[in-house]
């Protein structure tokens, strides 16, 4: 994949943030069912009277029913057509894209910027109540309801052990000739004064369900059922475990993207292509 913008194009930013609620996950589907990148693309089309559809890349595809406060992608347009619409464009998606979805920001992007390959970090946050009484009913679409009390400090100690670049194969689900290495670089939890936990979770990248399973696990360490060791033990032996429970979508949130400076970005694509290994895996670089 090249990051090379086709002449008489221009590359557009686009900020944006979703309710996954009623969305079967971002990236189109072949059977027609509704997407966060289909509406945006069908909208962006519309208001621009486009001939064709031009296709979004995002910094992360989320799941069905997973939320985005934060979500990042870009779309190369031709120059005229951005140029004639430019002004407008972000006001007339606002009118036309369901209220589930908004764009709120259209940019310019610097030369070599890539959604998903220029980013640095990706951070999530999911939120889970163990009042008894269950969840506020107006926080309900965001919110687990777990129905055991929870440790946060025994959840915040099995975190700990978990960060750093590991091989996160026991918390992924495993995708065709994709790495499950990743660099875990936060996760942690704090109760509100609403009760509300919230888990922040901030890494280089994620691989398929690993956020939810991270928590799934973390939650039987707050609930008793495991030590805060286990977590751990579970990523050491490198395959998945049963007993590790891949929590419902609503309660995650995908909350922003980091990228470097502009000077770094071509330099930020090119690694993020490179197939990963652990230092001492076969087939790992030296110093």
């Amino acid at each position: 994949m090249s990051d090379e913008v086709q002449p008489g194009h221009v590359r557009i930013r686009l900020d944006l943030s979703y309710d996954g609620s009623a969305f079967s996950g971002w990236a189109k589907q072949a059977r027609g069912q509704r997407t966060v990148q289909g509406e945006i693309e069908d909208a962006l089309r519309t208001v621009t009277r486009a001939g064709e559809t031009y296709e979004l890349t995002v910094a992360g595809r989320t799941d069905a029913g997973v939320h985005a406060r934060g979500q990042v992608a870009h779309v190369d347009l031709p120059r005229w057509l951005w140029e004639e619409h430019r002004e407008k464009l972000l006001k007339r998606l606002a009118g036309r894209l369901s209220r589930d979805v908004r764009v709120w920001a259209l940019t310019e992007a610097p030369e070599g910027f890539n959604a998903r390959f220029s980013a640095v970090w990706r951070r999530y946050a999911y939120r889970v109540t163990d009042h008894p009484g269950g969840v506020d009913p107006l926080l309900r679409g965001h919110v687990l309801w777990h129905d055991w009390p929870l440790d946060v400090d025994a959840m915040n100690e099995a975190a700990s052990r978990l960060l750093g670049e590991h091989d996160f194969a026991a918390y992924c689900k495993r995708r065709e000739g994709a790495t499950t290495i990743r660099t875990l670089q936060r996760l942690s939890l704090v109760r509100g004064d609403d009760g509300v936990i919230t888990a922040t979770v901030r890494a280089d990248a994620f691989c398929h369900n690993m956020v939810r399973s991270l928590i799934g696990a973390l939650l039987f360490v707050g609930d008793g059922h495991r030590g805060a060791e286990w977590p751990g033990k579970v990523l050491a032996a490198g395959v998945r475990d049963s007993a590790v429970h891949v929590v419902r979508p609503h309660g995650l949130t995908l909350e922003e993207v980091g990228y470097p400076a502009d000077e770094l970005l071509a330099a930020r694509n090119k690694e993020a292509r490179n197939r990963r290994t652990l230092p001492g895996a076969p087939g790992a670089g030296c110093c």
